[in-house]
């Protein structure tokens, strides 16, 4: 298993662990006990199902308040309309043999729509229990069912709304972090590969590479999400949780990212002379290498604004002018073209352009 991958495994173990989703837990397990004290004492004949309450707060329970009202308002949404076939059925045909099956393929039809969101899977789900549970009393079973759920969305939108969730932001932050040092951390790894030895005889950091994009997918998840956690939230109305900033530093580490796989899938061809490949002069190796790490380097202080950033930023511009200088050198000794020494180039000096513009 590559390194990279391991390492989001394990982040992703600790993420399970961590104080939001303990919390998330928490109101989970909190607003099904209460919902399962109520249920008892709804009135009629709904009392006799209060195991849907804790059903239907366990389903209404997300990390974000949009998310709990948005599924919770599904939920119910699909239940009724699934209630609804299975009752078109008991007043017309009853549940027999074809019925039931028919009912059933109208609900997944129904629910492949995409007008139900969270509850899509209620639909045939709901039909089905009415016909088969429900039986001669599918009335009384309805109402209770619909009933019930709609205490336990209720009970879950109430706990989730006292004990308002977490503001995400912060977190979408710190995996912004991890993903720029994990960029800066992959490029130092290219630039030690090829002066190690030539052709490099390591090849985790090709793995890594075509990992980039799969991570960068995750980071730009977890801040959607950190957006949407802040949509109706109390906690977000002090203004100190804005995303702006987040979003423009991620835009430009996903263009960074494009950059460094491409500098990564060039190397490999030449290396491993797959189709399309051309040679890459050994001579070029040391400069290439010194390139990469000084704008690794460039990466790892883009935060900064003192005389260390401004002199990283200075140290890796001229490594990438001795590196092109270089590379123009031997195709005019040589003749012929200098294989991807010139698109490694362009690619640094674009990740520098880049870092730049986020001064």
């Amino acid at each position: 298993m590559p390194p990279a991958e391991i390492r989001d495994r394990f982040a992703s173990l600790k993420d399970a662990v961590r104080t939001p989703r303990l919390l998330l837990a928490a109101k989970t397990a909190l607003a099904v006990g209460i919902a399962w004290a109520l249920a008892p004492h709804m009135p009629g004949v709904t009392d006799d199902y209060p195991y849907y309450a804790p059903l239907g707060a366990l389903l209404s329970v997300y990390p974000t308040l949009m998310q709990s009202a948005k599924s919770g308002l599904q939920t119910l949404l699909g239940l009724i309309v699934g209630i609804a076939l299975a009752l078109a059925v008991v007043v017309t045909f009853g549940p027999n043999w074809w019925t039931i099956p028919l009912v059933v393929g109208v609900g997944v039809l129904l629910s492949g729509t995409g007008w139900f969101g969270a509850g899509r899977e209620w639909v045939p789900i709901a039909a089905l229990f009415v016909l088969i549970i429900g039986g001669q009393e599918s009335d009384e079973y309805s109402l209770g069912y619909l009933a019930q759920m709609a205490v336990g969305v209720a009970v879950g939108l109430a706990i989730n709304l006292l004990i308002a969730p977490r503001v995400l932001t912060g977190v979408a932050a710190a995996r912004v972090d991890a993903f720029h040092a994990r960029l800066a951390g992959h490029l130092h790894e290219i630039g030690k590969a090829v002066s190690d030895s030539w052709p490099p005889e390591r090849d985790g950091w090709v793995r890594d590479a075509a990992a980039l994009a799969d991570t960068s997918r995750e980071v730009r998840q977890v801040l959607d999400e950190a957006d949407t956690s802040r949509k109706g939230n109390p906690r977000a109305a002090w203004g100190r949780h804005g995303t702006a900033g987040v979003h423009e530093r991620l835009t430009a580490l996903e263009s960074i990212a494009v950059r460094i796989r491409d500098i990564s899938s060039a190397l490999a061809d030449s290396i491993w002379e797959r189709p399309g490949g051309l040679g890459l002069d050994p001579a070029l190796t040391e400069p290439l290498s010194e390139a990469c790490h000084r704008v690794a380097d460039c990466i790892e202080r883009d935060q900064g604004d003192g005389a260390d950033a401004h002199r990283s930023r200075e140290s890796a511009a001229k490594a990438v002018r001795v590196l092109l200088e270089r590379v123009d050198r031997a195709a005019v000794e040589s003749g012929q073209a200098t294989g991807p020494a010139v698109l490694i180039c362009m690619h640094l000096r674009r990740i520098l352009l880049l870092l730049r513009a986020q001064e």
